[in-house]
């Protein structure tokens, strides 16, 4: 089996894509830092995967962990190992930790935060209109950053005065291009500042998700101040990380396919199929970092050995024939049926995908009712991928917004 080497500077994610979608369902890899692991790369085998009780989250399992070849300054360590949380048990450990999360991001829940999402919206439109007209603009810095956050640290109780902060190390956290010397700094650094947050709830408790999961560890739930910092941390950094790609990959999906962003301006498309389709075509969260075989697992005509790491393709097997057909590699915001499992699958599925659809339902019609004439300032060739190996995250997202609705000529 040929190993593919990811690329840490994410120059070509199709590309890559593609090749390991040839590879067949299971590929060997070489994520940054010379850390070999394999990969699915097709909708039905990672969909039976991600249900399978023997593939584990106990990083204990990995050979190479267990070998001391993995070191802590590794710059995907954050991920691979970030600590105790839902993200890194199984079983009854894992249904524990998740439920209080669960319960707080139900459809139902996430439908009452519609009024503040609106707002912080509107707010965000209204500044975008001030900036000096045909200027190019930041839309990704502009727009899509700063609702999901606002939105997540309202929902966890983080201050706003935090966020430049929290950009700060999450920058460090996702890059492949971090300095191997202050790898275990900016692990410190995060776990100080979450640690502070929860902190000032435990003494100043609010109307929040922070102050909830303390107050379940001191009713009886047996939360340890280690999983209340971590489940923090991890929902503040998918909570706001996911739904920003996926604002800025509707913008990039629209703008480069002018047909279909016509026909959704004239409510010929609807949005729904926009950001499901966008989620297949271009998904956010291009590999998911770490589970482990506790033994030989099939996987089409491959085995996973025991002990060995996996990572999900989601980049790779969003656009799998073998699911979606000839035209898995095109753009079509009309797919139906368009069962993709961006948000994951199983057990371990995004609790927050129903907010990130929020947000993201909300948003985008929004911006382009508002400045219909909205389009790139550069050629899409031009756009430029962070060096994420995690996430399908664009530098920037230059745009020009034209007259806005209602405004002057």
């Amino acid at each position: 089996m040929t190993r593919i080497a990811l690329d840490p500077f994410v120059t070509d994610l199709d590309g890559e894509s593609a090749a390991l979608r040839a590879a067949g369902p299971l590929a060997e890899v070489e994520l940054p830092g010379g850390v070999h692991v394999y990969a699915v790369t097709r909708h039905a085998e990672a969909r039976a995967l991600l249900t399978d009780s023997r593939v584990v989250k106990d990083i204990d399992v990995w050979n190479a962990w267990r070998r001391g070849e993995i070191p802590m300054d590794w710059p995907l360590i954050g991920l691979a190992n970030p600590g105790r949380s839902m993200l890194t048990v199984d079983g009854a450990d894992h249904r524990r930790l998740r439920t209080l999360v669960a319960q707080a991001l139900t459809v139902k829940r996430v439908e009452r935060l519609r009024a503040g999402i609106e707002a912080l919206t509107n707010a965000s439109l209204e500044k975008l209109a001030a900036l000096p007209a045909g200027e190019p603009v930041d839309l990704k810095a502009e727009f899509a950053y700063p609702l999901p956050m606002n939105v997540i640290s309202e929902l966890m109780g983080v201050d706003a005065a935090d966020h430049p902060r929290l950009k700060e190390l999450f920058e460090k956290f996702f890059s492949t291009q971090t300095p191997p010397e202050e790898v275990p700094q900016m692990m410190a650094d995060l776990g100080t500042l979450f640690t502070k947050i929860v902190d000032g709830k435990r003494a100043n408790p609010g109307d929040d998700l922070t102050s909830a999961l303390i107050a379940a560890s001191e009713n009886g739930d047996h939360l340890t101040d280690e999983e209340i910092v971590n489940t923090l941390q991890l929902i503040i950094a998918a909570g706001h990380e996911t739904t920003i790609s996926l604002i800025v990959n509707v913008v990039e999906a629209l703008q480069t396919h002018p047909e279909q962003r016509k026909k959704v301006l004239n409510g010929e498309i609807g949005w729904d199929g926009v950001i499901e389709e966008t989620l297949r075509w271009n998904t956010p969260t291009s590999h998911v970092l770490i589970r482990f075989a506790t033994e030989d697992i099939e996987v089409g005509d491959k085995i996973l050995p025991k002990g060995e790491g996996l990572i999900i393709s989601f980049g790779a097997l969003g656009r799998d024939e073998e699911q979606y057909g000839p035209t898995a590699g095109d753009f079509d915001a009309t797919r139906t049926p368009n069962r993709h499992i961006a948000f994951g699958h199983g057990p371990h599925v995004c609790p927050g995908a129903a907010l990130s659809r929020l947000e993201a339902g909300i948003a985008l019609p929004a911006l382009y009712e508002r400045f219909p004439e909205l389009d790139l300032a550069v050629p899409a060739s031009e756009l430029r991928n962070k060096p994420i190996v995690t996430q399908n995250d664009l530098h920037e997202l230059p745009v020009k917004l034209g007259c806005p609705f209602g405004g002057d000529a």
